[in-house]
C-alpha cells in the first residue's frame, strides 16, 4: 500500500507540474522577448525626439548613449547611416519605418526596432535600435532553469510528503493486520493500538470491543466449566472436555472478527481514493465579474490607441463624465468592444475621436464618436460580413461586438450618424435588497 500511495501522489504532482510548467515556460519566453522589444522601442522613441531636423544639412545629430548590448543609429531617407551604430545601409525595418510606422523585426541574430523621425508632417529619418537575440535567449534559459529547479524542488517535497503520508496511512493497518493474526492464532489478550487516523481508530475500537465481548463470553464459559467440574467432578469432566474441543474447532466465532477487519480495510481504501480524487478535481469555472475600474479601463484604452490615431494625425480623447468613482465593469469584454469601435472609427471615420462614459444609475453608457458621417443603416451595419464593420487588431467586427454586449446583459447600438456615434450600455450590478433586481436593459 505504501508504494501505491507514493506512486499515486507522485503521478498527480507530475501531471500538475507539467500542466503548469509548460504554459509558464512559454509565458516566460514571450514576456522576456516582449520586454526587450519594449525597451528597444522606448530607447528609439527617446532618441527620435532629440534628433535635430537640420542634421541633413550638416549639423551634428545628437543621439543618447545606447544601453548595454544595444546599437543605436540614425538613418536618412536614403537609408544611409548618419550617426550612431548599426549596418551602413538601412535594413527592412528601416525601410518600413520610412513609411511612418514603428517597425519591429528580428534579423541577423538581432532584435530590431525602427522609429520614424518626423518634422512638418514629413519623415526625415529613422532611429534604429538593436540588441543581440542571444542576450534575451540567455535570460530565457536562466528563467527556464529557475522554473526547472522549482519543479524539481516541488517534486522532491511531494515525494517526501507522500512517503510520510504512506507511512502514516499504512502503519495503523499493518498493526491491525498483525493483531488479527495474533487473534487467529489464539491470543485473545491482543488489542489494536490507537493511531492518528480517526477512521482506523474507530475500526480498532470496534474490533477491540468485539474481542472483549468474545473474551468475556469465553471466560464465563470457562468459569462455568470450572464450577461444574468442581461441583460435579467426574460426571461433568467429559462434558467439559467435549465443549473445549468443540470451541477449539469452531471457526464461526473468529469469522466476524476477520470480516470486520476486511470491511475496515475496504473503508480505508475508499477514503484514500476519495481524498485523492477530491485533491485532483478542478475548481468551478470562473464567471465574468466586474473586475476593472472604469477610469483604469479608459486609461488602458487611451494608452493602446493613442499612438495609432496619432500616426494618422488624429486626436483621441477619453473622459469619464459623471460615473461614480471606483465603479467596476467586466474589463475584458468591455475593452474588446471598445477596441472594435475605435478600430472602426480609425478605419472608416474622420477627425477627432472621443470616448466618454456617462452614468445612467443602473448602467454605464460608453459613447464612441468621431467627426465623420455614416449613411449605412444600423441593420446592415451590424450584419456579419458587412465590409463597413471594422475588423481591427481584435479580429472581430461590429456584429461580434454587439454579441459581446448582449452577453454582458447590455446593448450596443448606433446612437447617431452625423457625427457617427456608437453607444455601449453596460449594466452596473449594485447591492440590492433580497428579492429585488434592477430593470433589464431593453
Amino acid at each position: 500500500m505504501r508504494q501505491r500511495v507514493v506512486r499515486v501522489a507522485v503521478t498527480a504532482v507530475l501531471v500538475a507540474l507539467l500542466l503548469l510548467a509548460i504554459p509558464l515556460a512559454l509565458a516566460i519566453r514571450s514576456s522576456l522577448y516582449a520586454d526587450q522589444r519594449d525597451t528597444l522601442e522606448r530607447a528609439a522613441l527617446a532618441a527620435a525626439v532629440r534628433v535635430n531636423p537640420d542634421y541633413r544639412t550638416g549639423d551634428p545629430a545628437e543621439l543618447p548613449s545606447p544601453g548595454a548590448g544595444e546599437r543605436l543609429g540614425l538613418y536618412d531617407p536614403e537609408l544611409a547611416l548618419r550617426a550612431g551604430g548599426g549596418p551602413r545601409s538601412g535594413d527592412a525595418a528601416v525601410r518600413r519605418a520610412l513609411r511612418g510606422v514603428i517597425a519591429r523585426d528580428r534579423t541577423g541574430g538581432e532584435l530590431v526596432v525602427a522609429v520614424p523621425v518626423s518634422h512638418a508632417e514629413e519623415v526625415i529619418g529613422v532611429v534604429r535600435v538593436s540588441s543581440a537575440v542571444s542576450a534575451v535567449r540567455d535570460r530565457v534559459l536562466l528563467g527556464w532553469a529557475a522554473l526547472l529547479g522549482a519543479a524539481v524542488l516541488a517534486l522532491t517535497v511531494a515525494v517526501l510528503v507522500a512517503r510520510r503520508q504512506a507511512r502514516v496511512l499504512a502503519a495503523p493497518l499493518e498493526d491491525l493486520s498483525r493483531h488479527c493474526r495474533a487473534v487467529t492464532e489464539g491470543d485473545l489478550t491482543a488489542r489494536a493500538a490507537p493511531s492518528t487516523i480517526a477512521e482506523i481508530d474507530q475500526v480498532a475500537r470496534t474490533h477491540n470491543d468485539m474481542l472483549h465481548s468474545l473474551s468475556e463470553l469465553l471466560r464465563h464459559e470457562r468459569d462455568f466449566t470450572a464450577n461444574a467440574s468442581h461441583q460435579l467432578r467426574t460426571p461433568l469432566t467429559g462434558l467439559q472436555l467435549t465443549l473445549e474441543a468443540g470451541l477449539a474447532q469452531d471457526d464461526d466465532r473468529l469469522r466476524p472478527v476477520l470480516e470486520e477487519a476486511l470491511a475496515a480495510t475496504r473503508r480505508l481504501h475508499h477514503t484514500v481514493e476519495e481524498v485523492l480524487r477530491l485533491a485532483g478535481s478542478p475548481g468551478p469555472p470562473h464567471r465574468t465579474v466586474p473586475d476593472r475600474p472604469v477610469a483604469r479601463l479608459l486609461e488602458e484604452t487611451e494608452e493602446r490607441w493613442h499612438g495609432l490615431f496619432a500616426q494618422d494625425g488624429r486626436r483621441l480623447d477619453c473622459a469619464v463624465q459623471d460615473a461614480p468613482a471606483g465603479v467596476r465593469v467586466p474589463g475584458g469584454p468591455v475593452a474588446e468592444i471598445l477596441g472594435v469601435l475605435l478600430d472602426n472609427a480609425r478605419t472608416h471615420g474622420h477627425g477627432s475621436v472621443r470616448v466618454a462614459v456617462r452614468d445612467l444609475d443602473d448602467a454605464l453608457a460608453f459613447d464612441v464618436a468621431d467627426e465623420g458621417t455614416l449613411r449605412t443603416g444600423p441593420a446592415r451595419l451590424f450584419a456579419r460580413g458587412h465590409t463597413g464593420a471594422g475588423t481591427g487588431g481584435t479580429g472581430i467586427g461590429l456584429a461580434l461586438a454587439r454579441d459581446l454586449a448582449v452577453s454582458l446583459g447590455g446593448r450596443l447600438f448606433l446612437a447617431g450618424g452625423d457625427p457617427t456615434t456608437f453607444t455601449l450600455l453596460v449594466p452596473v450590478r449594485q447591492e440590492e435588497p433580497a428579492g429585488q433586481s434592477g430593470p433589464p436593459l431593453g
